[in-house]
């Protein structure tokens, strides 16, 4: 029998592989399951398209597209708040189902990673204990991970008093969790100015500026490198490339420069959509290589390693360096890349993107009988 915990239980460290293991064992008939938010269309089509069945939590009053897109959700599981997913009736009903949990931003961000470490029972497609890397207030996060792969990312300013340079200060929206209030600054001064005007209007608190991430802002082309890995994996594959839309800041830059400093408007960073890019094929081997080091160096940090899909969200500077200013350690949530990318079919001769390349791998474990592996 499995021991579930209530979401609010003070145990730590609960969840060894074993449990999982032992749990997949005893597996029949997976169902690839997803929290209705950020990706989980993505991940459903491409269980759809391996031939899976797909269960989908959604919060009451979210319901609308998963309803909607009727070929992809074969079960809603209606909650009053995502948090509820952890709650021991929700994860015994995802057990009975044979479901593998496939993580997204807002999987993590909802349940939270110290329950999601400690206390969510249900088996995880991809490392459960890498996700927090991504907060760059953890020790071993994205930065010390790039920094063991070799790998350049923007300056960081600990103190913002040595800010000289023009740099973005990355923190928490006050109110929105899922956001970060984004600003650009070029000086002490200057970011004394605009970081009170921004506490002053609520958009962020004074607790979460003090753990903002402050970094160079390096100039050039900005564009996410998409790619994937699991451990039984035959090689790291590169799944394509897009580029953030985001409110409101595209469409100001868009404006002609006149009317630019007529308007007095507050910038966000807001990510609303995706739009697709490929890049030169000569720094292919760049991008490739550099995809190949990080799955190295998360190896040996946080072992096993990386567990399904990765984004390195870079910049290629005027010198046609590679510089990576954020990293996402699970499902990206970039849909375009599904019917866009060239770079699946230059290597399985069709296109698709990261909900499909995670099905193919569930798939392939099952046949092999090494979901074990893959899952934690």
């Amino acid at each position: 029998m499995i021991a579930i915990l209530a979401p609010h239980s003070k145990a730590k460290h609960v969840i060894k592989a074993s449990q999982i293991q032992n749990i997949v064992k005893d597996y029949s008939e997976v169902r690839i399951g997803v929290l209705g938010s950020h990706s989980a269309l993505e991940v459903m089509d491409g269980a759809k398209d391996e031939g899976f069945e797909t269960v989908v939590i959604c919060q009451k009053g979210r319901t609308t597209p998963y309803q909607r897109f009727k070929r992809i959700a074969d079960e809603i599981i209606i909650v009053d708040k995502f948090k509820d997913m952890l709650l021991p009736k929700i994860q015994k009903k995802l057990l009975e189902k044979n479901v593998v949990i496939v993580p997204h931003r807002a999987l993590t961000a909802y349940l939270g990673y110290k329950p999601i470490e400690n206390s969510f029972m249900v088996p995880i497609f991809g490392n459960r204990s890498l996700f927090q890397a991504e907060e760059r207030q953890n020790k071993k996060n994205q930065y010390y991970l790039l920094e063991k792969a070799r790998i350049r990312h923007p300056k960081l300013f600990k103190d913002p008093k040595k800010i000289n340079k023009p740099s973005i200060v990355k923190v928490q929206e006050k109110t929105r969790k899922l956001e970060r209030a984004f600003f650009v600054v070029s000086s002490y001064s200057d970011y004394k100015k605009k970081s009170e005007e921004k506490i002053k209007q609520g958009i962020i608190s004074r607790k979460d500026l003090a753990k903002a991430s402050i970094e160079e802002l390096v100039i050039g082309t900005y564009l996410n490198f998409n790619y994937f890995y699991t451990p039984i994996s035959d090689q790291v594959d590169f799944i394509g490339i897009e580029r953030r839309l985001q409110t409101n800041l595209h469409d100001y830059n868009a404006l002609p420069a006149r009317q630019q400093l007529d308007i007095d408007v507050e910038l966000q960073n807001i990510e609303v959509g995706h739009t697709p890019a490929s890049i030169r094929e000569s720094l292919l081997e760049k991008v490739i290589t550099t995809g190949d080091k990080f799955v190295q160096a998360v190896k040996k940090v946080y072992p096993p390693g990386i567990i399904g899909p990765f984004s390195l969200q870079s910049v290629i500077t005027k010198d046609l360096d590679l510089v990576v200013y954020d990293v996402s350690l699970r499902v990206p949530g970039n849909p375009i890349v599904a019917t866009t990318s060239p770079y699946t079919k230059y290597q399985y001769g069709t296109t698709f993107g990261v909900g499909r390349r995670i099905a193919m791998e569930i798939k392939k474990a099952l046949q092999q009988n090494k979901l074990g592996e893959i899952v934690t």
